[in-house]
């Protein structure tokens, strides 16, 4: 049942729109003409009621479509009815049904030239004053609607990473404001259907009238008198007939695009606005003083401020009334045995814990300088990373120390220090001169000697050569390379399906193949390429290179390796420019052969290599890396494929940032710089000791 009035409800918008061309091609009969402006008057009016009912305009957000079939219809009827007037007009002041006699006689009195001025005025109103105030109104408010777009999407975005805002209510709220600005920028459009079925209407009326004056004495042989009675008597009352609607369909426009969003209708807007006696007692005073002037209507001006002075003294009362004391409910029974999900969960991945001594940092009364920059991080982040960063929540804790910040990444502390709010952070970055007053520490973030200055200081500091921050300053950049570093912790399935959502729309093959390959292994692999540093901005290319890749293999680590020659160009990149040299170190061709022979013996696949030549590799890597990280050169460990992986866990725990590459990533057309052989006879040495 529910389907079928589903159905039926769809099919009568089509319905409607055939019925009205019907209407303006086929004669229709005067009764049914009665019918359809009763109709027309009765849509108007619902129209009207529910625009003064909305308590925001998108209330009533279908309000321009609704305006642009009700002028349809309204033409529709114009049509209609002036084939009726020119065709059977001779007849009398009935031929064209009872509404327009109606309003033809009853409502001018049956005296046309009446009727015409009665016209006239109702166009003043409605054209000049309603239509275009409304017109006005309409363009200024999409103009400014549009134009604080931005701001409200940004706006929206800061709550929902201050964690003010859940996921949900943020896309429920950027829905609205995309819906507002759709609405206000229909509404500047359609009050030009308004104003044009005004103008309409005055070129109807001149149309009935001089047509009938020219069929009445030519096809009908009427004078020219009773010609101008019949006919401009019957065209005045079609156009006062479509007139009363149009007007009621401006107010509703004008009313619906003047409003206020408040939460509540027009009427109790205005209605709690003008309920002041301060209001009403100085209108009381000054028609008193108007109603004793002499000359005044006394009666009907004193009357009048009797009543102002009535509702002065009730709104008084009103307010002078002691409000009601709030009614608590009874607190339920607590159980104290029972232990809620809330107590024993924590659905944020990312935390950061904070002193009480740092809240100044996150207080919105100061600005909450912390707050922007955590929003700054997850933006370049997910700009850097090819995925949306979850959002940070900041929180105080009363387990950490005052002035100490902790960063918690799934419930596991990844990032600790301290810092100053009230101090600026002095770095010394190698370029700087002389000593500063302060207490000094280590940069959580690279580790370089710091010093905490008073705040007073920190231009002297600057121009000594010293990089100056704030503390807020000194949490972000520690969250930011915390995050960065552990990026593939902040990969999960919702991540990876939005990243499959925003490629189906522009390559919806490739996520098809992509899609025998369950969830959890493809986030497995995507979590492996964040381990090694490879972005996933390149979403496309990496998707393409799996769905090729597992046909082969099915094991993420297998599946990691497979495409890996294929990324190489985006490895490398980072690594280097275009036209520069890749500095690379390799392994002596025997410490290779030997390695790759234990590899090929590693049936298990746990890729370990031996702990004593472990050793001896780290402290040959070491050493030839050093002059390179102190002149901040990068480079690659390039190895051969078999053991790449083994490498890769070796050269972790000494080289984080190395990255690790086979021979088959670098393309053959890239310049390469050996910059040292490990093995080689200069570290011989080092690995024999």
């Amino acid at each position: 049942m529910t389907r079928l009035l589903s159905n039926a409800r769809g099919a009568a918008l089509p319905l409607a729109i055939l019925l009205l061309v019907v209407v303006m091609v086929v004669p229709i009969p005067a009764a049914l003409l009665d019918v359809f402006f009763v109709a027309n008057i009765a849509i108007s009016l619902a129209v009207l009621m529910v625009a003064l009912n909305a308590e925001k305009p998108l209330d009533f957000s279908a309000f321009p479509t609704v305006l642009l079939f009700a002028t349809l219809f309204r033409l529709g009827l114009n049509v209609a009815s002036t084939r009726i007037v020119l065709v059977h007009g001779h007849e009398g002041e009935s031929a064209a049904g009872h509404v327009i006699e109606a309003f033809g006689t009853f409502l001018i009195g049956g005296d046309y030239v009446v009727g015409i001025f009665v016209f006239a005025i109702l166009m003043i109103i409605n054209l000049i004053v309603v239509t275009k105030g409304a017109g006005r109104v309409s363009e200024v408010s999409a103009r400014f609607t549009l134009d604080a777009l931005p701001g409200k999407q940004m706006a929206i975005d800061a709550d929902l990473n201050a964690g003010l805002i859940t996921p949900d209510e943020a896309k429920k709220k950027r829905v609205e404001v995309s819906t507002e600005a759709d609405f206000y920028g229909s509404m500047d459009g359609s009050s030009k259907f308004v104003k044009g079925d005004a103008v309409a209407a005055i070129l109807i009326l001149a149309a009935n009238i001089v047509g009938g004056l020219i069929l009445g004495p030519v096809s009908h042989g009427l004078s020219l008198q009773v010609a101008a009675k019949n006919y401009i008597l019957l065209a005045i009352g079609d156009a006062l007939v479509a007139q009363l609607p149009s007007l009621m369909l401006s107010i509703a426009a004008a009313s619906i695009v003047t409003r206020v969003s408040s939460d509540k209708d027009l009427a109790g807007q205005i209605g709690s606005q003008f309920g002041s006696s301060r209001t009403w007692l100085p209108v009381a005073a000054i028609l008193t003083l108007l109603g004793v002037f002499p000359g005044m209507p006394h009666l009907v001006i004193l009357s009048a401020a009797a009543i102002a002075g009535f509702a002065a003294w009730k709104l008084r009362q009103i307010e002078q009334r002691p409000a009601p004391a709030p009614v608590e409910a009874a607190p339920e029974p607590v159980d104290q045995s029972k232990i809620n999900w809330d107590e024993v969960t924590d659905l944020m991945q990312v935390n950061l814990d904070i002193g009480y001594g740092l809240v100044p940092l996150v207080d919105e009364r100061k600005g909450a300088p912390l707050m922007a920059r955590i929003t700054g991080v997850r933006r370049q982040l997910s700009k850097e990373l090819g995925f949306v960063v979850p959002q940070c929540r900041v929180r105080d804790d009363i387990n950490v120390a005052p002035y100490t910040y902790r960063i918690m990444v799934g419930g596991v502390c990844v990032g600790e220090d301290q810092v100053s709010p009230d101090e600026m952070l002095a770095l010394d970055t190698g370029q700087a001169f002389g000593a500063l007053q302060g207490k000094l520490v280590k940069d959580p973030t690279f580790g370089l000697d710091a010093t905490w200055i008073a705040s007073g200081d920190a231009d002297a500091a600057t121009g000594a050569g010293y990089l100056v921050v704030d503390a807020g300053t000194v949490v972000a950049t520690h969250l930011n390379h915390v995050l960065g570093a552990g990026a593939a912790e902040l990969l999960g399935p919702d991540e990876v399906q939005s990243l499959l959502d925003g490629l189906k729309e522009r390559a919806p093959g490739l996520v098809a193949a992509l899609a025998a390959l369950p969830l959890t292994t493809l986030t497995q692999v995507l979590k492996g390429l964040l381990a090694e540093n490879i972005p996933l901005k390149e979403f496309r290319r990496i998707a393409g290179a799996i769905a090729v890749a597992m046909q082969r293999v099915q094991d993420p680590e297998d599946i990691i390796e497979a495409i890996r020659p294929d990324l190489g160009p985006l490895i490398i990149g980072k690594l280097c420019g275009h036209r520069d040299a890749l500095r690379v170190m390799t392994l002596d061709g025997q410490l290779e052969g030997l390695l790759g022979q234990a590899a090929r013996a590693d049936t298990m696949r746990r890729h370990v290599i031996e702990p004593d030549l472990g050793r001896r590799i780290v402290d040959a890597l070491q050493q030839a890396a050093q002059p390179l990280i102190a002149e901040a050169k990068p480079f690659a460990l390039v190895v051969q494929p078999s053991i790449r992986i083994a490498m890769r866990k070796l050269v972790r725990t000494c080289l984080p940032d190395t990255p690790v590459l086979s021979f088959f990533e670098v393309p053959e057309e890239k310049a390469v710089e050996v910059v040292a052989v490990i093995g080689a006879p200069q570290h011989h040495q080092a690995l024999a000791a």
